[in-house]
């Protein structure tokens, strides 16, 4: 934390008559941690710099202000210009976590090493940003994935798979068909010599949620995901492994919800994609029967 900024919360804190105790029980945070901003030895995370500014009616700039050197940032540096948009929308939008946070309203003071720079886990997917520069970035748009001390990269998203630029054909039906395969094959294996063919077979439903999530990705659609199979294997093994069929049912609750806030988030582009994905279908359909 910069000591002008942290001499500027207290500040706007004294200046709207509140007290410490005050102020972390309108945050829901501990006293400690707003202890610590105002002494600088840690730093707000980006969801309480919001609270903080609604709080005392100023904007962002000017709660965080300063004359101090704006570093370079490194997603601009390495990767490609796609994943370089993709990062600084992110950070933008001000999603990034800090991977100290432990929910007590302050980042860490782990050094380089220990933990990474920044970690976001949300509806939009999962993002490690790590201090030299590597990223990994899992969500409906692909899986991407940036080596910083390599400088190599992989991308997998619905227009292939990109290896260090190189393109790379992506057929789904091929790899449904060996994963398929595959799990069939552990099932074998792991009947026979475990004698596990139950609760084993639950891994075929592994079939549905990986071929489902590899028609979101292509297709960048949520709802295509099938989220319920995911529910039921999630019930099915709280039964099974803990004998907590009841409250267990209660994942199901969060079918609709899923979906609801999927659905929000897809909005109209998401319905214009299906619509262009159907007439191309169907252009492709009337191409053959000629």
């Amino acid at each position: 934390m910069n000591i002008e900024i942290a001499n500027r919360l207290v500040n706007l804190r004294k200046k709207n008559g509140l007290s410490q105790e005050a102020l972390a029980e309108k945050l829901g945070i501990s006293r400690q941690a707003v202890s610590k901003w105002e002494r600088a030895e840690a730093s707000p995370d980006t969801d309480n710099i919001i609270l903080l500014a609604r709080l005392y009616g100023v904007s962002l700039d000017e709660l965080l202000q300063t004359e101090d050197e704006i570093p370079a940032s490194y997603p601009e540096e390495k990767g490609t210009e796609a994943e370089a948009g993709n990062v600084g929308n992110w950070v933008e939008a001000g999603e990034v976590k800090d991977a100290g946070n432990r929910g007590n309203g302050e980042t860490g003071e782990n050094g380089p090493d220990q933990e990474p720079e920044c970690v976001h886990v949300g509806l939009k997917g999962i993002h490690v940003v790590d201090r030299d520069g590597s990223s990994v970035h899992v969500g409906w748009d692909g899986i991407h994935v940036e080596d910083g001390k390599k400088e190599e990269n992989v991308h997998v998203d619905r227009n292939g798979v990109f290896v260090n630029g190189k393109k790379y054909g992506w057929d789904v039906r091929r790899s449904q068909v060996s994963f398929t395969a595959g799990i069939f094959i552990v099932y074998v294996i792991v009947g026979f010599l475990y004698r596990a063919w139950h609760p084993a077979w639950l891994l075929f439903l592994l079939v549905p949620l990986w071929y489902s999530f590899a028609e979101a990705v292509r297709h960048g659609n949520p709802c295509l995901f099938a989220y319920p199979v995911l529910v039921v294997l999630l019930y099915l093994c709280i039964g099974f492994f803990w004998r907590a069929w009841h409250p267990g049912w209660v994942v199901f609750l969060t079918v609709p919800l899923y979906y609801s806030v999927a659905s929000n988030r897809r909005g109209t582009g998401g319905r214009e994609s299906n619509r262009k994905d159907s007439a191309w279908k169907d252009s492709g359909a009337s191409d053959r029967e000629a």
